[in-house]
């Protein structure tokens, strides 16, 4: 069966080299007359692909442990929830695994657009097949997932047990689809740009493809940042390591596109900026499975040193100066139709949002490149920690969410003074008397202070949307607020489900805020009988207890939990000992809307019972999980198809979307 699935490997890089040559060639009309084949050689390489990848699956549920790749990552005792996942654990299966993706996406854009966009496709699939190629030929010649060993083990050396998380399980899946969706955008774009098809066409051609992408990146990165805080034992969520960077960046040139788009679709400017926001979200995915995946730039994520660098970054620049070519011999073509009016304008404040997410895009670039660019030049490893990710990202990321509350607010062309001022005095309102309440509750700080106005202003404001929108829906439907508010969404879908996905922004932003700013930590060396305070909490330890699992040894310290001096039941954090890996640490956490508790076993001797533990406070860390799933359900609302009312509607609410 393995076998099998590498000569299936190597017959569709064939066909996939083969459709290149006739969607180049198609794109240029020499070539029109066999695209047929081209097409049915996507097809067939996606059926080739698949069979590879339930090859390697195969091998791994029938444990055959002379696949090098098998072996590494599973063992004997892993479940097969576990050793389903282990298929992109590592490098090799995680390279057939976007390949296999690049190959579905592929065949849907060329079932999809064979006729609704005939004259961008074949460049467009040129494009994709062309990315197909390169990693068939990666995962082909270079990272053979099918390699053999010398001899057959007994068992494998296991799953890391950081990964035997749920999160884990669907947060890498999550980012590589999001990653290779972002490859359809960019194909369109080249395509519009070959073919001199530079109106709105293409954008609209994408829209839900891009949406889809990000929407998916979205939870890549949401899901990462949960495993990290409850798996990873150090109270926190993002520690601005190169490959979290590596999923960052194209999150922050993605959601520019997204909000530039909408201008050029409504006032038909931007349209340069715009192939560049495409090309330079791509060239970030593959610059972040450059980063997972060379070894060059070091992070305790990544799969270590290899021999991809050098393909990545040849890829990398083909994909900058192509993009960069076309672009400059289509700018005459590429002029905007009208210019920014009013700095009190929605354009205007678009501009503005794109120009803060440049700025924290080429920040972080800078410093999750610059330890390895100084170690190049001056063979001296300058730092880059935290420290200096939060100093640039608090003042741009605090402008953004100020600017997201604003924007709500804003008419397209120009607000007038008046206008402005009166739906500014709602929110603005409201934000003192809540910061007020804030204050008198004891709350101190002035950059707390300030961010929490931000966040309930930008809240607020997007709020009083929907009650604006809902009050006029029910009084000219004659139906209730609930009832008006589900036509409100129904019937402009783009406008309210960014809405929506900016409510799940501010939430997490206000997540983040809490767990920043009133964090409260506590360390303490426990005997048994003893008891740790901090806040409203006192923690009694009563002890450690051991027990044994087919695959580990589980050292548990057991608390009983008092909340304002009244017993709240127990907790337990744990130390994993697994024979291949470093021990895991599994904290205990008790969640509310308020704040976590969360509870770390840091060191302990079992005979003597004595045990070091760190708990902290996270205030509001939930509201960032409630925030990615409102960000979730607002992306599908935006990416559903339109409804009749739509174009009723389309002269009063405008093709808004986040």
């Amino acid at each position: 069966m393995a076998d099998l699935g590498y000569q299936a490997l190597l017959i569709a890089l064939a066909l996939s080299l083969y459709a290149v040559i006739i969607y180049t060639g198609a794109a240029r009309k020499s070539a029109a007359l066999y695209l047929e084949s081209a097409h049915r050689a996507v097809v067939t390489t996606l059926l080739l692909v698949t069979l590879a990848s339930a090859a390697l699956i195969h091998a791994f549920l029938t444990r055959d442990f002379q696949l090098q790749y098998v072996a590494q990552y599973s063992n004997r005792s892993l479940s097969w929830f576990y050793t389903l996942a282990a298929f992109w654990a590592g490098q090799d299966g995680s390279l057939l695994f976007w390949t296999w993706l690049l190959a579905i996406f592929g065949v849907i854009v060329l079932v999809t657009n064979k006729k609704r966009h005939p004259e961008l496709l074949p460049a467009a699939m040129a494009v994709i097949q062309f990315t197909t190629l390169f990693f068939l030929y990666l995962a082909t010649f270079k990272t053979n997932p099918f390699a053999r060993l010398p001899f057959v083990p007994e068992d494998g050396n296991g799953l890391n047990p950081l990964l035997q998380n749920p999160g884990m399980v669907f947060h890498p899946p999550s980012l590589y689809i999001g990653f290779v969706a972002f490859t359809v955008p960019f194909a369109f774009a080249i395509a519009a740009l070959i073919n001199k098809s530079l109106d709105e066409r293409w954008i609209k051609s994408i829209r839900r493809w891009t949406l889809f992408a990000w929407l998916f990146l979205t939870i890549g990165n949401i899901l990462g940042m949960q495993w990290a805080y409850v798996e990873l034992g150090w109270g926190g969520y993002w520690g601005w390591d190169p490959v979290e960077n590596a999923s960052f960046l194209p999150w922050l040139t993605g959601t520019a596109f997204l909000h530039s788009v909408i201008v050029q679709e409504r006032k038909g400017m931007l349209k340069i900026w715009n192939m560049v926001l495409v090309t330079l979200t791509f060239a970030l995915t593959i610059f972040g499975t450059f980063v997972t995946r060379s070894g060059v730039i070091s992070s305790v994520h990544a799969f270590g040193v290899s021999n991809l660098g050098p393909a990545f970054l040849a890829f990398l620049g083909l994909i900058i100066a192509g993009s960069a070519g076309l672009i400059i011999s289509r700018s005459s073509l590429l002029q905007s139709r009208g210019h920014i009016g009013s700095w009190s304008s929605k354009e205007w404040s678009f501009l503005l949002n794109n120009i803060l997410f440049l700025a924290l895009t080429l920040a972080v670039l800078l410093g999750t490149i610059w330890p390895t660019v100084t170690e190049a030049v001056s063979q001296q490893k300058i730092t880059v920690g935290p420290e200096w990710f939060n100093r640039m990202a608090t003042p741009i990321g605090l402008a953004v969410f100020a600017l997201t509350g604003l924007c709500a607010l804003l008419a397209w062309n120009r607000t007038t003074k008046q206008n402005l001022l009166r739906s500014l005095r709602a929110p603005l309102l409201i934000t003192l008397a809540i910061i007020l309440l804030i204050v008198l509750l004891g709350v101190r700080g002035p950059l707390p202070l300030f961010a929490l106005a931000i966040a309930i202003f930008s809240i607020s404001a997007t709020l009083l949307e929907f009650v604006r929108g809902a009050r006029v829906r029910k009084k000219n439907e004659a139906t209730g607020y609930p009832g008006a508010l589900v036509s409100l969404a129904r019937r402009n879908k783009r406008r309210y489900g960014g809405y929506i996905v900016h409510l799940g922004v501010l939430l997490l932003f206000l997540g983040i805020i809490g767990s920043s700013a009133f964090s409260l930590e506590k360390e303490a060396t426990l005997r048994k009988g003893e008891s740790l305070e901090i806040g409203r909490y006192r923690l009694l330890y009563q002890g450690m207890v051991s027990n044994e699992r087919p695959d580990r040894r589980v050292d548990a310290a057991r608390f009983d939990l008092f909340i304002n001096g009244k017993p709240a039941g127990r907790m337990e954090a744990e130390k994993h000992l697994h024979p291949n890996f470093q021990p895991a640490t599994e904290v205990a956490i008790r969640s509310n809307l308020r704040e976590d508790l969360y509870v770390i076993l840091a060191s302990y001797d079992l005979s003597s019972q004595i045990a070091t533990v760190s708990v902290l406070i996270n205030p509001l860390i939930l509201w960032m999980w409630i925030g990615g799933i409102v960000m979730t359900l607002g992306t599908l609302l935006a990416i559903s198809p339109q409804g009749a009312g739509r174009k009723r509607d389309r002269a009063a609410d405008g093709p808004e979307a986040a």
